[in-house]
């Protein structure tokens, strides 16, 4: 009578199997076609100006001052972090409320980590106050959920500029309180 395995011998022979029968299908695999970039020319349908992507940061505005500072830009919508010796560590996209700063300086006076509700009623969070305009307080905020803000309601006057929360988090690290905001036009 032939001896009989030990049960770990058979689980031992079953994974054996099974990481050889892996491997072969890796092989293979790896021996079919690889496809290759093909230009492929727009059709007719193609949006003829599609949107650009941004492959450099945006440059500084001219007269935006010097040394360290935030630096946002009412009409183009985005924000620098500018380091004492006047390069750029970080330019972002941002969604601005409906009540825009004048041009000119700022400073970064109220700071509040914690979540509260904004006027939008979304959550928002590391908020940035520097200014306030026709009694509306100016200020850089995230969502909580990283989301963008609604349509500001007709006539709303809301003076929250929001920001991805990962640009969020890197203004928050830089622009402590007394930090100088430049806004241009």
């Amino acid at each position: 009578m032939p001896a009989r395995l030990p049960s770990w011998a058979w689980v031992s022979g079953l994974t054996v199997g099974a990481i050889a029968a892996v491997t072969v299908l890796a092989v293979q695999a790896d021996q079919g076609p690889h496809p290759t970039a093909v230009a492929t020319k727009p059709s007719a349908s193609a949006d003829a100006h599609p949107t650009p992507k941004e492959t450099a940061p945006a440059p500084v505005p001219e007269g935006s001052g010097t040394g360290r500072r935030v630096v946002y830009s009412v009409g183009q919508d985005r924000v620098w972090l500018v380091d004492a010796s006047d390069t750029t560590r970080r330019s972002f996209k941002v969604w601005p409320g409906s009540v825009d700063p004048d041009p000119g300086k700022y400073s970064v006076g109220t700071r509040r980590q914690d979540p509260t509700t904004g006027s939008d009623g979304v959550r928002i969070e590391q908020i940035m106050y520097f200014t306030q305009e026709d009694g509306v307080w100016v200020a850089f905020s995230n969502a909580v959920d990283g989301s963008s803000p609604p349509p500001p309601a007709d006539a709303a006057k809301t003076g929250g500029i929001r920001l991805p929360k990962a640009d969020g988090d890197a203004l928050w690290e830089f622009g402590t309180s007394g930090t100088t905001v430049t806004v241009v036009a």
